[in-house]
């Protein structure tokens, strides 16, 4: 008996409006502004909800992209077609990575957010940056790739890295193949055990908006709302260069592609939510690949170009960080050249290459960035720490967003993408929560 899976979701079924994932995530994030604004003692009490609960999703995400990818490969008629997938999936990802850095740049000579401050940097207090510095100087490119091989064929799947998984999924994929019928069985276990994986990741989410109300009411209430007020220009302009970047930039890459990037934003809304609650866009990957998959975009795609796209297209994080670069240089009065832009630039297309998509990876990134370029101070981020969990949540919306339409771009170049399964997904009411998939069993 051969049994072939079916992930299409199932149609929408009408509910009470408070029934909605998005519209009970959008009700915590409000909560927990309110409990972290008025007992902000209770509000940074409450951060285990949040951090529980992106464990909990972390837990599920090695099983979700190996299942993913495993049975996307073996499922592919030509192994040369997984060489192409990621090659168009990293030329893509380095040219709007590149470009990113660029905006942000453009955006930070022109605007000039830092400029008047006169900060010198010796009157700055560098403990609360020294962590992240030396997280940054422990983490060189050497390093990232060689963490990139995992210790056992198994570990891979027990640790907290995206890259080993990939890794391990591919070439196992890639066995699977090369092996043929007689490894039919383990794809189809593998299958089976992926609906039950799917399964687990629709109970997960139902916990969503109690890890958003953690960390929102955290967020305001070890922060404060009030804390904005001193650096309003800064996160005002790095939001208003994504929110440009994702409306015109992608806009256009989305128009290109044949849909809409707002229609997007709306089938997404329940995980872009949940991502600005906890201000971590890991927290919605395995419902984006679920989600990718619906849209009509092959298995194989998913499993290869999102969890890579974690790691290697983070629009938000580098907009974020040539911005920042300059604002410390500015209010510093440190005067860079163009060549020191250029230096800065080419150093950050290399150090913001693996930067995970969880809590406090842009800051890090920063600080390996500034450590390679002597120019800019590195004292100088203790100016940008108190809003960093601020600016954050905008960095995980924007790198969430660039890697769905990423998704999306890659399955048309590759012929993967089934169009009519898009318009449906991007036009209809947009699902509340994971697929149920169907099982049909035909003999053979």
């Amino acid at each position: 008996m051969a049994v072939a899976l079916d992930y299409a979701a199932e149609p929408a079924r009408p509910g009470r409006w408070y029934t909605q994932l998005y519209v009970q995530v959008l009700i915590a994030i409000a909560a927990g502004v309110a409990i972290g604004y008025l007992w902000p003692g209770v509000g940074e009490a409450l951060k285990p909800l949040g951090d529980a609960f992106i464990k909990l999703v972390k837990m599920i995400i090695a099983p979700v992209i190996f299942l993913t990818l495993v049975t996307g490969i073996a499922g592919m008629t030509e192994l040369r077609s997984v060489g192409r997938v990621a090659g168009k999936a990293f030329a893509y990802f380095l040219f709007f990575s590149t470009l990113a850095l660029i905006v942000g740049l453009i955006v930070a000579n022109t605007v000039q957010p830092g400029a008047g401050m006169n900060v010198d940097p010796a009157t700055l207090n560098t403990g609360a940056v020294e962590g992240y510095v030396t997280k940054a100087q422990d983490s060189g490119i050497v390093e990232f790739l060689m963490a990139i091989i995992p210790t056992t064929l198994v570990s891979a799947l027990t640790g907290d890295q995206l890259l080993p998984v990939l890794l391990v999924a591919i070439l196992f994929g890639i066995a699977l193949s090369m092996v043929g019928e007689p490894a039919a069985p383990v794809r189809d276990m593998l299958e089976r055990i992926g609906l039950v994986v799917f399964k687990l990741v629709g109970i997960l989410m139902r916990a969503a908006p109690v890890g958003a109300f953690g960390a929102m009411a955290f967020t305001i209430g070890k922060y404060g709302i009030e804390s904005l007020a001193n650096l309003a220009g800064l996160v005002a302009t790095f939001y208003l260069t994504s929110l440009i970047f994702v409306v015109v930039i992608l806009g256009i890459v989305a128009r290109l592609a044949g849909f809409s990037i707002f229609k997007l934003i709306r089938y997404l809304k329940a995980e872009l939510l949940l991502v600005l609650g906890t201000s971590s866009s890991e927290s919605a990957l395995p419902s984006l690949m679920d989600k990718m998959e619906r849209a009509g975009c092959e298995k194989s795609v998913v499993g290869l170009v999102v969890p890579t796209g974690y790691s290697f297209n983070l629009d938000g994080t580098n907009i974020y960080m040539t911005l920042a670069a300059l604002f410390i240089a500015q209010a510093c009065n440190v005067d860079l050249t163009l060549g020191d832009q250029i230096a800065l630039l080419l150093i950050a297309m290399i150090s913001s290459k693996g930067a995970a998509g969880v809590t406090g990876a842009g800051f890090i990134t920063l600080a390996a960035t500034l450590s390679i370029v002597p120019s800019v101070p590195v004292a100088g981020m203790a100016l940008i720490l108190g809003i960093d969990r601020f600016m954050s949540e905008c960095r995980s919306l924007t790198n969430f967003i660039g890697n769905a339409v990423a998704t999306v771009v890659v399955a048309r170049w590759d012929n993967a993408l089934d169009k009519d399964a898009l318009d449906r997904a991007l036009s209809g009411p947009a699902p509340a929560g994971p697929a149920r998939p169907a099982t049909e069993t035909d003999a053979d």
